[in-house]
């Protein structure tokens, strides 16, 4: 037996109150009263021994209950190792308040038994000792040491909340909170329920710090997920069908039957239909819709799922312009070619310039510009022309037949292409299109359709092995290759426009549909969600306000709130304005799912975006024991489920070993209750 405070023995001295108060006080002498003298001497002789037995036994539990009461403040315990804890300590406990810690144990949600556990914890640590409350929200106050009662008040107040962090992060906060105490021991708790999906132990390396695995198990559930949607086509159109893909998991051994998929868009909600999920399977699902009028859309795909709920939503943001423009920067006459293929969709706004009266300040209002017989490209129009890509515009060039060779090697290089060559009046035949790039891709439902492709009369040479071809001639040049900057991209025809040239204008099924897809293409497809929880940066166009004041607010949408005051949930992201647009970082701002507006006055929505809780949690597969147990190295341990019960018994017992003091009180008590029965009961 070993004692965690041996300094307290020296206590025992007081031991000699009761002996004292014995020799002084019980040999006092008493009168007695009898009738009969001759039986006095008897008596006396009767009298003496019990008072003597009984004196012997009162002193006898004072000094059992004063000593057990000194070693219980010693605190002695049987080491079950070498490695006995002593002083002040140092304890970091992080409790998992991720939405897994929603679903339930035999008799309440994980998340309420974690903070049960963790309190059992405290608990068995000394007023002395300092403690880290930790959650998956990593708050400033949380990462720094605290007492014994404000730990048990910050317990109380965890929450369920959207953020879900690999363990290896958090035992890496742990850490370095504990680092900064000065107590020798430090201990770090994991209270959580072991996702396979995030508990990396392995990649945590530290052996400075015991750890201590505290399992929190829940009745299995069945869970169906939506992941992810997203539409086929990057930009929608005014009028036109929309299809937007889905992509659901069935996260249980059981097969989901009759899962009931619906849409939420322009206020209504339209059913989809019943799916079937296989066990541990997905299934992928086409919604389709049409849009009916432009500007900002609020959308919802939401299934019947039950227990788990928190991944049954997805909301999505997406915008739809009424229309497409194109500018045509032309160094003759406008191409009547050109005019006409735009003229006959209505869905396209095509404005003709000349290029030397282009004003550079209108290029962000266009999502694709054309060059048209253009002889020269001043360095000025190039560098516009590259921030234009660069924000997710394209631009297309189709060169003059007396072009300046230098000017258009200039605009090729700026945009990562290579030297144009001399133009050479050789006849060639174009004789493959690329039909997996963007521009003509499912624009032929037979790709193997012999098509009638264009000829060109003369054309540059376009530099070899640069970009991305989408018409290659014979030989295997270029006719018309792609160049990507930014979010945008720079397209170079080897041939000019004119039909004298080149007979691409006489060729509709090809040139009609290169330019819409060159046109939709430049009309950027934004993200249409974003994870809670991540470091998302948000993008905007840029606008100045009438008063001059530039602060950007987000706001959470009232679509489909009760509440009144919702339009209080405003906030103020970190902001970045560069150039023509602004970068927006929300931070720990969004903590629900759901669609926030961004204004820069109160009556004008400028930008709509929709955020959804992490996918990541909606794998409710587990770590086994033995999982947990493997893991387990020389600085780890795994509370086992059976000691949770009395937790701070275990705690008391992993620390030190096996605790005597509690019996010391027991016996203490227990004395000084035989004391008062022996006073009470045996009268001398």
């Amino acid at each position: 037996m070993s004692l965690l405070f041996p300094a307290f023995l020296t206590a025992l001295g007081v031991i000699a109150i009761p002996i004292i108060v014995h020799l002084f006080y019980f040999r006092r002498f008493k009168k007695v009263y009898f009738t009969n003298v001759r039986f006095l001497k008897e008596v006396k002789e009767e009298t003496s021994n019990r008072q003597k037995l009984r004196n012997l036994l009162v002193l006898a539990m004072r000094c059992l209950a004063i000593a057990f009461m000194v070693l219980a403040f010693a605190q002695p315990f049987i080491p079950k190792s070498d490695d006995v804890k002593r002083g002040e300590q140092a304890i970091s406990l992080y409790i998992d308040n991720s939405y897994s810690m929603n679903t339930r144990s035999k008799d309440a949600p994980l998340l309420e038994l974690a903070k049960k556990r963790a309190k059992d914890i405290v608990a068995a640590y000394g007023v002395s000792d300092r403690f880290q409350i930790v959650t998956n929200d990593f708050e400033g106050r949380d990462l720094r040491l605290i007492s014994k009662e404000d730990a048990l008040s910050r317990i109380e107040e965890i929450r369920m909340g959207p953020v879900t962090r690999d363990l290896s992060k958090v035992l890496l906060k742990q850490s370095q909170t504990l680092a900064t105490g000065k107590a020798q021991d430090r201990t770090a708790y994991l209270l959580t329920d072991f996702q396979r999906n995030s508990s990396d132990l392995k990649n945590f390396k530290d052996t400075t710090i015991q750890v201590a695995l505290v399992p929190m198990r829940s009745v299995q559930e069945r869970n169906v997920s939506i992941d992810s949607v997203w539409f086929d086509s990057p930009v929608q159109i005014l009028n036109q069908p929309a299809n937007l893909l889905v992509k659901m998991s069935n996260r249980s051994d059981v097969e989901s039957e009759e899962v009931r998929l619906s849409l939420f868009h322009d206020g209504q909600s339209k059913p989809v239909g019943a799916l079937r999920i296989p066990p541990r399977g997905t299934r992928m699902d086409t919604v389709s819709f049409t849009i009916l009028h432009p500007g900002w859309h609020e959308a919802r795909l939401s299934l019947t799922d039950f227990p788990v709920q928190f991944d049954d939503d997805y909301y999505m943001s997406f915008y739809v312009a009424e229309h497409i423009n194109v500018l045509s920067v032309n160094g003759g006459q406008p191409n009547k070619y050109l005019s006409n293929a735009f003229a006959g969709a209505r869905y396209f706004t095509l404005d003709n310039v000349e290029a030397r009266a282009m004003d550079y300040s209108k290029l962000s209002n266009y999502q694709l510009v054309v060059l048209n017989d253009v002889n020269t490209v001043s360095s000025g129009l190039v560098q516009e022309l590259r921030t234009f890509a660069q924000n997710g515009g394209n631009v297309v060039v189709f060169p003059s037949r007396n072009a300046d060779v230098a000017s258009l090697t200039a605009l090729s290089t700026t945009f990562g292409g290579g030297e144009v060559g001399a133009f050479e009046p050789t006849v060639r035949q174009a004789t493959q299109v690329n039909t997996d790039e963007f521009v003509f891709k499912d624009v032929f439902l037979n790709k193997s359709a012999n098509l009638r492709l264009p000829t060109t009369q003369g054309n540059y040479k376009i530099a070899p092995n640069r970009g991305e071809y989408i018409l290659t001639y014979r030989d295997g040049s270029a006719m018309m290759a792609k160049y990507t900057v930014g979010e945008g991209a720079l397209y170079c025809c080897a041939a000019p426009l004119d039909d004298t040239q080149s007979d691409l204008v006489r060729n509709g099924e090809i040139f009609v549909p290169m330019l819409f897809k060159m046109a939709i293409a430049g009309a950027k497809g934004r993200q249409i969600a974003y994870t809670i929880g991540k470091d998302e940066t948000l993008e905007a166009r840029h606008k100045v306000a009438a008063s001059g004041e530039i602060v950007y607010k987000l706001r959470k949408s009232k679509t489909l709130q009760t509440d009144a005051n919702a339009s209080e949930a405003e906030f103020i992201p970190e902001q970045r304005i560069l150039g023509a647009k602004v970068l927006l970082t929300p931070g720990k701002a969004i903590n629900e799912p759901g669609w926030y507006q961004l204004h820069l006055t109160a009556d004008t929505t400028l930008a709509e975006y929709a955020f959804n809780l992490d996918r990541k949690e909606s794998d409710l597969s587990y770590l086994t024991e033995d999982e947990l147990n493997a893991s387990v190295g020389p600085n780890v341990k795994v509370f086992e489920e059976s000691a949770e019960a009395s937790l701070t018994q275990v705690v008391d017992e992993q620390n030190q070993g096996i605790v005597l003091w509690r019996w010391c009180i027991v016996f203490a008590l227990l004395f000084l209750a035989l004391e008062v029965l022996f006073l009470r009961l045996w009268k001398g």
